[in-house]
């Protein structure tokens, strides 16, 4: 099989945002409990954070990560999770049926942010709660003295304020399982009197609005309408959420699940500027996929009701799903210019690259692999390439490119990279590369994860699906010719000399 792709820096979709590499920690399973947060634990500092686990997450370049939740958030009292720790009170969690200890909250979160090396997406309670607890806790995080609130974070031994940028508007609000679920009109107001608060208390932050859950709900649409157009002028983006299965074991149609993203992401920006137009604003929103992921190994898993971070939606990944976030990835990356923010959910133990054993060892899962290697090497600007190639039908999809690619410039390290899935089953693609406009450019390096069985996992003993190094294409300055294995996630790196 063959194919081609051209590529020029003025292919420019838009500049990368590096927070569309972020990632999410909930109380949730063994997220944080085991997880992030394990005292006693050999590799704990002082704080109880597990360093195994922050070498992890440094690897992966995560700029931000969103917290606490998810569903858990909308029954969180913030207030229970900060202050003396042994004077915290356990919650009934009824998002996810266990019980909470609040031994970990803000203060130890945002400690452990500035440990990890990445900062808080902070989500507030619009749930159970309202605009009071939300200015609240922003207050609480960001106001330097002089008040309640930030008299309380001094008072529990944290002087200067943290300075979170970024705060969600609650979650999901449209999921009847959501605790304290609402109507558009509900949530818009809500979320637009709580944003409004929220920036008279700090005029620096950014807001991200709930859209609808998923785009299979039957408020699809209509809720990001009218939830916009109660909030726009008090929001900076609209959320959105998406998660992939292979429950059928139809390998063809699983891999081509980004043309369905490619179309959900389309419709998004459609309403975005629907209502822009209709407001006459000269405000643009853009969009936050901070809930993204392949999940469903673990769906259905029994956990103790009213236990203690249960070991609750364990997936251990496989190649194939690999491959589909890798997918994910580069249709992210061709809407670099309005997905401004996204965030794997989630970043250990919970549908996570970072699996670890509670007292014991961690390892990278296989979609550890293709997130790396974009966070690391996708940078600078987003390019459309050129792209000619086969398609096939299968049984949920018509015309899917055996290739999947996006590319990225970035002129100030003078680097240019490729990023592609080639989607055939069993056989080679013979890939033509041309290079216009990048003079003194060549190859420094062609690494590839191909030659697994579909179903390969990684494990605590052996991470045998990983990225691997090849030669470097034959290149003449301008054109060069690569191979790219069936089922393969290959990433084509060029330097200037």
């Amino acid at each position: 099989m063959k194919a081609k792709i051209t590529l020029a820096p003025e292919f420019k979709i838009g500049e990368i945002d590096r927070r569309i590499y972020g990632s999410f920690i909930e109380h949730l399973g063994r997220a944080v409990y085991g997880g992030i947060y394990e005292p006693g634990h050999p590799t704990a500092d002082e704080d109880g954070f597990r360093r195994d686990v922050i070498d992890m997450i440094n690897e992966l370049n995560v700029p931000i990560v969103r917290y606490p939740g998810g569903n858990f958030v909308s029954g969180y009292n913030w207030e229970d999770g900060v202050g003396p720790v042994d004077k915290r009170p356990p919650r009934l969690d009824l998002a996810w049926g266990v019980t909470e200890p609040n031994k970990f909250g803000t203060d130890e979160f945002m400690k452990w942010c500035k440990k990890a090396g990445t900062s808080p997406m902070m989500a507030v309670n619009l749930g159970t709660r309202g605009p009071d607890e939300a200015r609240a806790l922003v207050e609480y995080c960001n106001h330097k003295s002089g008040s309640k609130y930030a008299d309380m974070r001094i008072a529990n031994g944290y002087k200067e304020p943290w300075g979170v940028k970024l705060w969600c508007l609650g979650n999901e609000m449209d999921g009847p399982w959501q605790m304290g679920a609402k109507t558009a009109q509900e949530y818009g107001r809500t979320a637009n009197e709580a944003a409004k608060l929220m920036k008279w208390v700090d005029g620096s932050i950014e807001t991200v609005l709930c859209g609808s859950s998923s785009r299979y709900m039957n408020t699809f649409g209509d809720w990001e309408q009218k939830t916009l157009e109660l909030a726009y002028d008090n929001v900076d983006y609209v959320s959105l959420h998406q998660y992939y299965d292979n429950r059928k074991g139809d390998t063809a149609s699983f891999l081509a699940k980004s043309l369905e993203l490619d179309e959900f992401i389309y419709s998004v920006i459609c309403i975005c500027d629907f209502v822009k137009a209709k407001k006459r604003s000269k405000k643009k929103i853009n969009l936050s996929f901070d809930e993204w992921n392949v999940w469903y190994h673990s769906n259905g898993a029994p956990v103790e009701r009213w236990s203690t971070a249960p070991n609750q939606l364990e997936d251990i990944y496989n190649f194939e799903d690999a491959l589909v976030v890798a997918c994910m990835l580069i249709t992210l990356m061709r809407h670099a210019d309005r997905v401004k923010i996204a965030c794997l959910a989630q970043l250990v133990n919970v549908i996570a690259p970072i699996f670890t054993k509670t007292g014991g060892g961690a390892f990278r899962q296989t979609i550890f692999y293709p997130f790396k290697e974009m966070s690391m090497h996708c940078t600078g600007s987003a390019l459309k390439p050129i792209i000619v190639c086969d398609k096939y039908d299968c049984s949920d999809y018509t015309d899917v490119p055996y290739l999947e690619a996006v590319a990225s410039y970035d002129e100030e390290k003078g680097e240019a990279a490729i990023f592609c899935v080639n989607r055939s089953l069993d056989e080679n693609m013979e890939l033509d590369i041309s290079l216009l406009d990048f003079e003194g450019y060549s190859p420094c390096a062609f690494e590839s994860m191909d030659g697994y069985n579909v179903l390969d996992e990684n494990t605590f003993d052996n991470e045998k699906v990983r990225m691997h190094s090849n030669s470097l294409p034959v290149f003449d300055g301008k054109n060069g010719k690569v191979n790219l294995k069936p089922l393969s996630f290959n990433v084509i790196r060029f330097k200037k000399a």
